[in-house]
């Protein structure tokens, strides 16, 4: 039966704790997610003290991860391409897709940390424009175009990966860039500032997308779109609530703070515009399965932020996920090898 969309997992790797024990316990995660048949794990990239990720450099986590999984995809959500310098970002990449067998899912974007833009002394409203140059010297890269005068090519070679490469976007002008450059699309869990629900805010962005393939890009494959969610499974909608409170509060009062959310609404209604979905496996799955963008979606991006909840809880969830929650949407676990 063919799959409706590929399963995938993403974490900002964070939590209580040394940084080193965050790392062990998310490789400890990732294992489990390979052996459950998850498609592919996503890492978000994130710079400096104070912001919830911990993981400034995922090309050598994702390496380590490659190390203690055989068939799970390896992916970046994403790679904050105007901090970097392009050329090292593809020799990265290029590194860890050879090391892995060719799981990497090499996705990029143009951040909105400004806090991290003025840490690098990089102008933030150049952001755009430096995505873009960077965007196309990777490309260029990984093809195995000719990068100098004397012929320097990307050792080790990558030539798949441009196949594998995902931007993210939150407009359709910015959806209609990505898909003229025949990069799959991904689509963040939530969008900030607004009144609308997220998933009718995003369905023009995905449709946008796709129109925008159809026309520019037909013969670079089919249109690629990762939706990312926030879920929370749990015996009960009343057991999520309480153990979700603390986790969707601190992230609400600093969201209260940047004008993003009002103040002094209940939880119920925090969660809505987190677009998150919590409660028992069923309630999960139904809350997926109506959202608007869930049909154009070929990689469901599931995560629990803005909770962390422990390794072993976090490992039971993700088992509710495999057989419970993605299997009542049509998807089942690869078989293991």
């Amino acid at each position: 039966m063919r799959q409706p969309f590929r399963l995938g997992f993403l974490t900002h790797v964070e939590g209580p704790g040394e940084p080193r024990q965050i790392y062990q316990e998310t490789l400890e995660l990732f294992t489990a997610a390979d052996q459950l048949g998850f498609d592919t794990v996503w890492v978000a990239q994130h710079h400096f003290i104070g912001h919830p990720g911990r993981l400034p450099s995922p090309f050598p986590f994702l390496a380590a991860v490659a190390e203690r999984t055989r068939r799970l995809r390896l992916g970046t959500s994403i790679v904050v391409l105007p901090l970097e310098t392009p050329l090292r970002v593809a020799e990265d990449a290029a590194v860890v897709d050879t090391l892995s067998g060719g799981r990497l899912e090499l996705g990029v974007g143009s951040g909105g940390d400004l806090k991290e833009f003025d840490a690098f002394g990089i102008d933030s409203a150049q952001r755009h424009e430096r995505t873009t140059t960077g965007l196309h010297l990777l490309q260029r890269a990984l093809r195995g175009e000719v990068l100098g005068d004397s012929g320097q090519i990307l050792q080790p070679p990558a030539p798949t990966l441009v196949e594998r490469l995902w931007q993210s976007a939150m407009s359709e002008r910015g959806a209609d860039f990505v898909a003229r450059n025949g990069a799959g699309l991904l689509l963040s869990r939530a969008a900030w500032g607004r009144e609308e629900p997220t998933d009718q805010i995003q369905l023009p962005v995905a449709q946008s997308y796709r129109g925008a393939w159809e026309q520019f890009s037909p013969l670079a494959g089919a249109p690629r779109i990762g939706l990312s969610r926030g879920v929370y499974p749990a015996a009960d909608t009343r057991t999520a609530l309480a153990e979700i409170r603390e986790g969707v509060m601190r992230d609400v009062r600093a969201r209260i703070k940047a004008g993003q959310m009002p103040a002094g609404l209940p939880l119920e209604r925090y969660c809505a515009y987190m677009h998150l979905a919590y409660g028992h496996s069923e309630e999960v799955a139904a809350t997926l399965a109506a959202d608007k963008v869930l049909p154009y979606t070929t990689d469901l991006i599931l995560q629990f932020n803005p909770v962390k909840p422990p390794l072993a809880q976090a490992i039971r969830m993700l088992e509710q996920i495999a057989t419970e929650i993605a299997p009542a949407l049509g998807w089942q676990p690869a078989p293991q090898a």
